[in-house]
């Protein structure tokens, strides 16, 4: 008799996903989607231009005020979207 490994289908298709080099644009591409509920659908009117380089989560702002606002709440912004991915996508936001 030989023994079988188990494995549950989320497993095998994050395995499959990392091995093709696929796994972070996914993650990626989750945390923008996640960008308003994390911070709130009024923040997000005044956002755009979404953009993830070299772990940095570029964001343009129209209004100042809000700007300034959020670069107080960067660190837990960061947390929380990184959280709402299951990850660590980001370590820094950028606006």
């Amino acid at each position: 008799m030989f023994k079988r490994e188990v494995k549950s289908i989320g497993e095998l298709l994050r395995r499959n996903l990392r091995q093709q080099g696929l796994e972070t644009p996914l993650l990626q591409r989750r945390l923008i989607a996640a960008w308003p509920e994390v911070v709130g659908e009024r923040v997000a009117a005044y956002s755009s231009e979404l953009y993830i380089r070299n772990q940095t989560l570029f964001v343009t702002i129209t209004n100042p005020a809000l700007r300034s606002d959020l670069r107080l709440r960067r660190t837990e912004l960061v947390r929380k979207l990184n959280e709402s991915v299951g990850g660590q996508v980001i370590a820094d936001l950028h606006f």
